[in-house]
């Protein structure tokens, strides 16, 4: 969410069911001049409008059960990227997200993975 703001973004929601992770975004956030521009907050206060960009950097397990959630937040055309994949597990998160997002070819480094898309209308 940090970066967005960085390159532009006009606002940010980060949320994180870790209190800690929650303290540690907001310290980032004033530390980087942007905190008036991010909302943080914990699943259950999320905000259900739509997004124009999710981003989750989370493992794998978490990706697939959350699946339905991520894209429920992403609006039509809207675009998703997920990290925090090992390579060996980008085959089975394209085949969960790929009925409602228009995935694009994933980015490997070092054993890691980015997969990314756009949510379909």
């Amino acid at each position: 969410a940090i970066a967005a703001l960085k390159l532009g973004a006009a606002r940010a929601i980060a949320v994180d069911h870790d209190p800690q992770a929650l303290e540690a975004t907001r310290a980032n956030a004033l530390a980087n001049d942007v905190a008036d521009r991010l909302v943080v907050l914990a699943p259950d206060d999320c905000p259900e409008e739509p997004a124009d960009l999710v981003v989750a950097n989370i493992l794998a397990g978490a990706l697939t059960s959350l699946a339905p959630t991520l894209i429920a937040r992403l609006r039509p055309g809207g675009k998703l990227a997920l990290s925090g994949i090992l390579a060996d597990q980008v085959e089975g998160l394209c085949a969960v997200y790929s009925p409602y997002i228009e995935l694009d070819a994933p980015r490997l480094r070092d054993g890691w993975a980015l997969i990314s898309g756009r949510r379909r209308s």
